[in-house]
């Protein structure tokens, strides 16, 4: 009998399951849109809800049991992946509000605060003052979208009582804990999001300086308690699945879910191994989990944008977060960079154009997505301005993009947006061109991010893609020709994420039982890895030396940008003082 494996993604925005055979091949896929809740008077605000994921992940792995008919027995494991949102229940598993009000901390369904929401600015600001050892391996500075200060920000506004009862998990440890009822955490969870320190564990004089010390009062069992609780990516979870999430899901009682992982590590699971087709020749495969692996960067592109590299010893690049130690390969380090915007920003600038409804109206008439009505129309504009490159389109307009903070390489929340080179200009064209120097926007700040990296001592040479706007070929080109290096493009740019999940699941599922080394567990994995990853396809660069020379100058004024926009922030703070 085939044996069959599930992968869970859950995203900013819906839920998806994959069942895969062996091969890594998709029998099955569904996706369910999941609801978000924001709050009219106060644009921080990102909330969701841990009953409707739930919901939304039985119902996708049902539809995939129902359309594959592949017998449930058949599925030998599961796994999830999912955002860095701070989820909270009771020890009930009953979820707890965390919206500001009177019904913060009572029993009820707006218990995620998603990793988006930046509520906990003031508590952020606390804990980077603290100067912790906590502070090395998250770059030098704790971002506010990380689970602590979420936390903090919750305990300053419920009751002591009502604070005590909550149990608080990175939203994929609370998958796994929903699906075994096991209150394991995952190593990439509490060491990304949740301040568990490398070969440290919990920081106890850190917890007390900022006004946490209930959890280390309590032994950490709040934040899912000692440190030898703590599983490395696709490690075997309790006993597998639970009665109640077994039928929940349509399959069988105890069936292995490995540990799960954040989204981006899970697209990181769900590349890497690619080979890449090139001529009609297939790409050799990397035989073993090796420091050749640190040339390769995992970008995976969605709503935000991750940066992961993995090396054998810690590399601390100040503003990129890590290094983290475990939390894919026992025995190795990743660091994580990251855009807090930009899948969401590309969107926000096609619809908030004056001719958005316009772009939409041709999009209609002629049967084809906005996005490629906008590069037809780009390819028009490039011939009649005889211009050798889209680059010279927008060579005098200079677009810096953090409209919702930076995350990476400069952890600044409070960085925003500018513009140079506005006209007296709100048509369909002057859309395309702002649409055009929105992604070369986000490609500059990828290599802005990569540079820092390769800086500090990693040797990034080739970019490994997913996420949705993996299937942009512009903006991919823009990758390659801005970052001078190779981009290899995923065989399915949505289903990378969740392929990785499902090769957790495999891995549960090949442990179960079993006692491991390291080196043991990472050949393994590796393996599952090479043998579900199917090839990808690569994009090169290939500007000629003048489009070069304007992306070389436009990269130098975009470094200024950052220069002049915290020059005039200290200049209007100073003279904001009495």
């Amino acid at each position: 009998m085939a044996s069959y494996f599930i992968g869970v993604d859950v995203g900013t925005g819906s839920a998806r399951a994959s069942l895969v055979n062996a091969s890594g091949k998709t029998i099955a896929s569904h996706i369910q849109d999941t609801i978000t809740c924001r709050d009219p008077s106060d644009h921080r605000i990102f909330e969701q809800s841990t009953t409707n994921i739930w919901d939304a992940v039985s119902t996708c792995i049902n539809i995939c049991l129902s359309t594959s008919k592949v017998d449930p027995s058949s599925i030998k494991g599961l796994s999830f992946d999912a955002t860095c949102s701070l989820a909270v229940c009771d020890f009930d598993m009953e979820p707890i509000v965390v919206t500001k009000g009177d019904k913060l901390g009572q029993k009820g369904d707006r218990n995620i605060i998603l990793w988006a929401d930046h509520r906990a600015e003031k508590e952020a600001d606390l804990i980077n003052s603290t100067g912790s050892v906590v502070l090395e391996y998250v770059g030098g500075t704790m971002s506010l979208e990380m689970e602590i200060p979420k936390v903090l920000w919750l305990k300053k506004h419920m009751s002591g009582p009502l604070f005590e009862r909550c149990q608080f998990f990175d939203l994929p440890d609370f998958l796994t804990y929903r699906a075994t009822e096991c209150g394991s955490r995952s190593c990439c969870s509490v060491t990304c999001k949740c301040s568990f320190v490398p070969m440290k564990g919990w920081q106890a004089e850190f917890f007390e300086k900022i006004g946490l010390k209930e959890l280390v009062d309590r032994d950490y069992k709040q934040l899912g308690a000692a440190n030898l609780n703590v599983l490395t990516a696709g490690m075997p979870v309790g006993n597998g699945l639970s009665k109640k999430a077994a039928e929940e899901f349509g399959l069988v009682e105890g069936t292995p879910v490995g540990s799960g992982v954040i989204d981006a590590y899970a697209g990181w699971l769900g590349t890497v191994a690619a080979r890449y087709k090139e001529n009609g020749q297939l790409s050799e495969a990397i035989k073993n989990v090796d420091e050749s692996l640190g040339h390769r960067l995992a970008v995976i592109a969605g709503t935000s944008t991750c940066h992961i590299v993995q090396s054998k010893d810690g590399v601390f690049v100040n503003g990129v977060w890590g290094p983290y130690k475990d939390p894919v390969f026992p025995g190795w380090w990743m660091n994580e960079g990251g855009q807090s915007s930009t899948g969401q920003l590309i969107d926000f600038m096609i619809k908030s154009h004056p001719a958005h409804s316009k772009l939409v109206e041709l999009g209609k008439e002629q049967e084809k997505n906005i996005h490629t009505v906008l590069y037809d129309m780009l390819q028009d504009l490039k011939k009649e301005a005889n211009a050798e490159s889209l680059t010279e389109l927008t060579k005098h307009m200079h677009f810096y993009p953090d409209l919702h903070g930076n995350r990476s390489p400069l952890a600044d929340p409070r960085m925003r947006g500018s513009f140079v080179g506005l006209a007296l200009d709100d048509g369909i064209h002057d859309l395309a061109r702002k649409y055009y120097l929105t992604l070369e926007a986000i490609a500059l700040q990828t290599r802005h991010i990569v540079d820092e990296m390769n800086l500090k001592g990693h040797s990034i040479e080739s970019i490994y893609m997913s996420g949705g706007q993996a299937k942009n070929i512009l903006m991919m080109q823009l990758f390659a020709e801005t970052c001078s290096m190779p981009i290899v493009l995923p065989f399915d740019h949505a289903g990378a994420v969740v392929l990785g999940a499902a090769m957790l699941g495999r891995f549960a599922a090949e442990t179960q039982g079993k006692k491991m080394n390291e080196k043991e567990q990472n050949h393994l994995l590796w393996n599952i890895m090479v043998e579900m990853t199917p090839p990808g396809t690569i994009i090169r660069p290939a500007a000629s030396k003048r489009e070069k020379k304007l992306l070389e100058a436009k990269y130098k004024i975009f470094r200024e940008q950052i220069e002049i926009q915290y020059r005039w922030r200290k200049e209007i703070e100073e003279a904001s003082k009495d």
